[in-house]
């Protein structure tokens, strides 16, 4: 077999390669074999990569069990959730092109023949994803599962989203410091990506629906013994690619996208999964505008109200048939391709083809569907000219349509403050604006300012627009990704107090009842946008400069 490792293995021009991996205790025969790079994301400070050092394990059991010689090679990783509500946050999206670089430079300066990828938390999957598609090497994602969920005092099931909820409803006195502590205790019980359908979950259940991580892979607990058993199963699936020539973008087609798409929408997934898919089509040379979103939620039926659209979390999913029983719905009603083929080596349609509805609480058939329409929206206006996004699912009836008067803030820190303090009422439309990728920047996640409305009980009355993002923990009419951002010029940098703004969703739109007059006699009269840089001399001053809109995925500029 003709392989990339044999340019640091074979020849006698390469004895000085050679000798130093046999310092490192490689055997000739293990030289002799496909070198599989397995990127593990594992740390101290993330729960959903605490575990990972484990799943890493079993995929080189695997690669060895087929013949394959595993090197083990580390990843950074943003928990987002302890880097929520300060300036650590803008580090989050920003760290998923550092991770993208960190693949495709392991890999490249080390000739690996394919590539196991092991994340499991919010940007970290998207991230290693875009690196091992620059490379188009044989590649599988085999992420770390998802969380349990806690247990509150009348048993039901509870989840990261209830505690930033709580902490809203501490602060308007709706709760004690007692309740608050119970909350802060139970709702995290162990490792594993937060139990509800939020970023890192939608995107490992999208890594399953595109064909690149195996059935399982989205759904099945971190601490079950399936997750070890699906990680020695990945070793063996690389090998099978190498073997086959495989490669990453050989899978990740505009047809696999279309089905990941579908997929999102049936799942009801995280807003962010726009982002991410967006920046995952252009390393896989593929074209995908934020149109094709709103094709496809126009026609696709949301068939799972998983936490915080629902009571139900990822366990409750997987027990149901996981995301293969939600291809299997879809291909009855010709919204996924079955012929595409997958990190399996199977097509999509042979790996799910025994795959049905076990509970239909968690996953509701095609024809009795949540809604007919899917689980995200892209709306269009005056002050979102080049889109936003939405996660429909999460939205309350009553919130589908909204006309409300501004409340402008220029940061989620004001925002949250004059939240806290009560000063958003119902009926307003809360604004936080330079938050974008270049504004921000990095683009942070509003989860504290919108989990303060929810936990005041404001979540149906008052709605939230900004150009940061929100976390998938996120409920209510939280319309995010406003592009054009503030910080370029955007209309959103040009609205104040009392406009009136509304919102239509089953419309898609969006808009201010400002005239475009107005709007260019507010721009001339502009103040300079702010400088939010948290460290200057730090590398998001290069991010800053060099990032495009989000909607375009926020990825780096290559000129």
């Amino acid at each position: 077999m003709e392989l990339r490792s044999n340019n640091i293995t074979q020849g006698v021009e390469r004895a000085p390669n050679r000798c130093l991996l046999y310092s490192l205790g490689y055997t000739k025969e293990e030289l002799s074999r496909p070198l599989i790079g397995v990127v593990s994301a594992f740390s101290e400070i993330v729960p959903g990569h605490a575990h990972l050092d484990k799943i890493a394990d079993a995929v080189k059991a695997g690669i060895r069990m087929a013949g394959g010689t595993p090197v083990l090679v580390p990843a950074i990783g943003v928990c987002d959730g302890i880097a929520m509500g300060h300036q650590g946050m803008k580090y989050s999206l920003a760290s998923r092109d550092l991770i993208a670089d960190s693949v495709e430079t392991m890999a490249m300066a080390h000739c690996f023949d394919g590539l196991v990828l092991v994340p499991n938390c919010d940007k970290i999957v998207p991230g290693m994803l875009m690196g091992a598609l620059r490379l188009n090497l044989p590649t599988v994602v085999c992420s770390g599962g998802p969380m349990l969920s806690g247990r509150d005092t009348q048993g039901s099931e509870i989840s990261l989203s209830r505690i930033f909820e709580a902490t809203g409803a501490r602060k308007a006195n709706l709760i004690d410091d007692n309740e608050l502590d119970f909350y802060e205790e139970n709702c995290c019980p162990g490792c594993g990506s937060c139990s509800g359908m939020y970023t890192a979950n939608s995107m490992n259940c999208l890594c399953e629906a595109i064909g690149i991580g195996l059935p399982g892979n989205g759904t099945i607990p971190a601490v079950s013994g399936k997750r070890i058993q699906l990680a020695k199963h990945a070793g063996m699936a690389v090998m099978e690619l190498v073997k086959r020539d495989i490669k990453a973008r050989d899978i990740i087609t505009e047809k696999a996208i279309m089905n990941a798409i579908a997929c999102d929408m049936a799942l009801g997934c995280s807003s962010n999964t726009v982002l991410h898919l967006l920046a995952i089509a252009g390393e896989a040379k593929v074209e995908l505008s934020l149109e094709k979103f709103n094709e496809y939620s126009s026609k696709v039926p949301n068939l799972c109200h998983l936490a915080p659209a629902g009571s139900t979390h990822m366990h409750d999913l997987d027990y149901a048939g996981g995301v293969a029983a939600v291809q299997a719905e879809l291909i009855k009603a010709g919204f996924v391709n079955p012929d595409l083929i997958t990190a399996t080596g199977k097509t999509v349609g042979e790996n799910v083809k025994f795959s049905k509805i076990l509970d239909t609480n968690a996953i509701r058939p095609i024809d009795n569907p949540y809604s007919k329409t899917g689980g995200l929206a892209i709306l269009w206006g005056n002050i979102a000219k080049n889109g936003c996004v939405v996660k429909r699912s999460a939205v309350a009836e009553e919130m589908l349509v909204h006309t409300g008067p501004a409340k402008v803030f220029n940061s989620e820190d004001e925002a949250i403050a004059s939240i806290y303090a009560g000063k958003i009422q119902a009926g307003d439309v809360v604004v936080i604006r330079y938050e974008g990728p270049k504004g921000g920047p990095g683009m942070r996640e509003m989860l504290n300012p919108t989990s303060a409305i929810a936990g005041m009980k404001l979540d149906k009355s008052v709605a939230l627009i900004t150009d940061g993002r929100f976390s998938g923990a996120t409920r209510g009419a939280s319309i995010g990704h406003v592009s054009p951002e503030a910080a370029v010029g955007g209309e959103i940098g040009l609205l104040k107090d009392g406009d009136m703004i509304t919102i239509n969703i089953p419309e898609y739109s969006i808009s201010a009842d400002v005239s475009e007059e107005e709007f260019n006699k507010r721009r001339a009269e502009q103040e300079e946008a702010p400088n939010n840089i948290p460290l200057e001399g730090g590398w998001l001053s290069r991010y800053a400069k060099l990032v495009g809109g989000a909607d375009k995925g926020a990825r780096l500029s290559v000129d």
